[in-house]
């Protein structure tokens, strides 16, 4: 006898959904960079994890590092996400600051190859489609990136970024 009606639609819903394989708990936490050490002693990085001089090397991943760590150590303030993710963007406004230096550089070099339009250039979002410009972009995605890893932190319980003695 084959079961019909709800009965074999709830059976169908519990089995797709037994198959999602979502995250839980820490397991949703991303990996930091680790540290820069000598070569001898640097063991294999986590899965994930971003390498040091990738994130020394460009602005864009510079910044998301910064926004990762800062989200993470501020996660466990009680104030509201929007405004926790507030002060990450504060605190990584000089990484902020070197992405749209380096853009800027760029667009004034011509070395972009047409890829970056001008910084004062404005043109319709690809997300929004509202009128934007690729500074104004940069600071939008700052606070996306920041916002999702103050959830990601609270939601995981994720531990922040060891300690390290070079600032």
């Amino acid at each position: 006898m084959q079961p019909s009606g709800p009965f074999a639609a709830a059976v169908l819903a519990v089995l797709s959904l037994a198959g999602c394989n979502k995250p839980s708990g820490s397991q949703i936490c991303t990996p930091f960079a680790a540290p820069a050490a000598s070569a001898a002693s640097t063991p294999a990085p986590a899965p994930g994890a971003l390498q040091p001089a990738a994130v020394a090397a460009d602005p864009a991943t510079a910044l998301d590092d910064c926004l990762h760590r800062w989200g993470y150590t501020l996660a466990a303030s009680s104030d509201r996400a929007q405004e926790v993710a507030m002060a990450v963007v504060a605190a990584c406004s000089p990484a902020l600051t070197r992405w749209n230096q380096q853009m800027v550089a760029a667009a004034a070099s011509g070395s972009t190859g047409g890829q970056v339009p001008n910084v004062a250039e404005s043109a319709p979002s690809l997300l929004t489609g509202q009128t934007t410009t690729p500074i104004a972009e940069h600071y939008n995605y700052a606070q996306g990136r920041a916002l999702f890893y103050v959830v990601q932190g609270r939601a995981g319980k994720c531990a922040p970024p060891p300690a390290t003695s070079a600032r």
